[in-house]
């Protein structure tokens, strides 16, 4: 974590800790568990905060309830190596027990997840979400009269060779809610349409922040993208070679924060091979309110392309896995952008300040050979420069900045998949971006080129064309 730039999750994170040290299981005396669904009408003092329940044994919870028990534990902890797959575990589990099911079902499920969960210990030990789950499960195993001993079928499967009937629609098929929930609807009829704004992060990585700009940086680490009333994105980025100070993300974490009846606070978190089509909670929508269709995920492609859409604060955001990075767009209007939480200490957000000039790395630097920034990284890993512009230009005709930054990324890491970051960071502009003069960006001072005069020469010669056309005028005025 990089101390300043990572402080608007830092409370955050305190307060998730002290919650799994609060949150021990009790056997007979009952399950205390954070709930990631604040219950209307209480909340932390920041508005943010989750709500606790307290379950004793003669009130049992149901088996959706257990289960988003148990997810929750799980994912407050999100930082999970890529080699530990507890989070697969649970997204298993969790679809396993989505819909009621009878108590056989249940441990069923419950016997299959504790076997995956086994099946990570050797390269999830030590893990926070791993120590939970293993807690959790033997919890629920006693509360629901479970043994360990009996039938178990993976979650996967029993999802799809079950015929049971549909489960009942949840909140996305009511009504869409009252009209506060609807962003563009709340405007005064006949008022100016709002102002949209885009952000993207990809490749080495490459950013467009809302006002236009784009740049490269080295930004390693976890560092915060947007953060205002609404919602807070942070990445995680990590160094693409050794050495190397380019860098690509491999964690996305997003909070959508509790709005009046429209949504409950959700988190999605993604990381490399691990692209959820759900919260963090299990669930696709923004909750029990009123209003919760209008917050809702859509897996467009799976394990690959997921988008969340957030009608009640006008918002798209779009997040992707190319090759083994992932990618992320957003969609949002200028209003909610500038929002700002009263206690907001106005710290660095690179969607809206653009990276440290500490952080930046010139593009032309992979032109003249320098490939990480002139530190002193890798030599190039299979592109030379005239290589990388031919495998750009397939899919990226326009030699704007997304173009130069394909170039840019392959002669740096040599790995192709980083060509479809940068067409696909494109197609999401085109499809995210109000302004359709603005898709392409163009770098005034790109290429540059060797042959351009010094400021010196360029003052001497401008001074002998202007002695020129003085002693021409006088040439002319003596002999006509």
């Amino acid at each position: 974590m990089l101390g300043q730039q990572a402080r608007p999750f830092g409370e955050t994170a305190v307060r998730l800790h002290r919650l799994h040290r609060g949150a021990r299981f009790r056997g007979a005396a009952g399950l205390r568990a954070p709930s990631m669904q604040p219950q209307r009408g209480s909340s932390s003092a920041d508005g943010a905060g989750p709500a606790w329940m307290v379950m004793g044994k003669g009130a049992g919870p149901s088996v959706a309830a257990a289960a988003r028990i148990l997810a929750a534990l799980i994912y407050l902890f999100p930082a999970v190596s890529l080699q530990c797959k507890i989070l697969k575990c649970n997204s298993e589990f969790w679809s396993s027990t989505s819909a009621s099911g009878s108590e056989m079902d249940f441990c069923i499920a419950l016997r299959a997840y504790n076997t995956c969960v086994r099946r990570t210990a050797r390269t999830c030990r030590g893990d926070l979400a791993y120590h939970s789950a293993q807690h959790g499960i033997e919890d629920l195993m006693g509360q629901h009269n479970c043994s360990k001993d009996g039938p178990t079928s993976q979650p996967s499967q029993t999802r799809r060779g079950s015929q049971d009937p549909l489960p009942p629609p949840d909140s996305q098929e009511r009504s869409d809610g009252p009209e506060i929930c609807h962003y563009e609807r709340s405007f005064p009829r006949h008022s100016a349409p709002p102002n949209y704004t885009h952000c993207g992060f990809f490749g080495d990585p490459h950013l467009r922040t809302f006002s236009d700009d784009f740049q490269t940086c080295k930004v390693e680490g976890a560092w915060p993208l947007i953060h205002n009333k609404y919602l807070s994105v942070q990445v995680t980025n990590v160094p693409v070679l050794p050495g190397s100070a380019t860098t690509a993300t491999n964690k996305i974490t997003i909070i959508f924060k509790n709005f009046q009846e429209c949504v409950d606070q959700k988190m999605y978190h993604a990381e490399t091979d691990e692209l959820p089509a759900a919260f963090a909670d299990g669930s696709k929508n923004g909750g029990d309110r009123h209003g919760a269709n209008t917050l809702r995920i859509v897996e467009k492609q799976p394990g690959q392309h997921v988008e969340i859409h957030a009608r009640y604060i006008g918002t798209t955001i779009v997040v992707r896995q190319v090759g083994r990075y992932l990618t992320f767009a957003i969609r949002m209007p200028e209003e909610v952008v500038n929002s700002q939480e009263e206690k907001d200490d106005h710290g660095l957000y690179l969607c809206r300040d653009g990276c440290p000039l500490s952080q930046r790395i010139d593009l032309s630097s992979a032109k003249d050979g320098r490939g990480s920034a002139g530190e002193g990284g890798p030599p190039s890993r299979g592109f030379t420069y005239q290589s990388a512009m031919a495998a750009c230009k397939v899919r990226l005709p326009v030699e704007d900045l997304y173009f130069h930054s394909c170039v840019f990324d392959l002669i740096t890491s040599g790995d192709v998949s980083f060509t479809m970051a940068a067409y696909y960071a494109l197609e999401d502009v085109k499809m995210l971006h109000s302004d359709k003069s603005k898709y392409h960006i163009f770098e005034r001072s790109w290429p540059v080129s060797s042959s351009v005069p010094g400021k010196p020469l360029a003052r001497a010669l401008c001074f002998v064309n202007f002695l020129a056309v003085v002693l021409w005028i006088q040439y002319c005025s003596l002999h006509l």
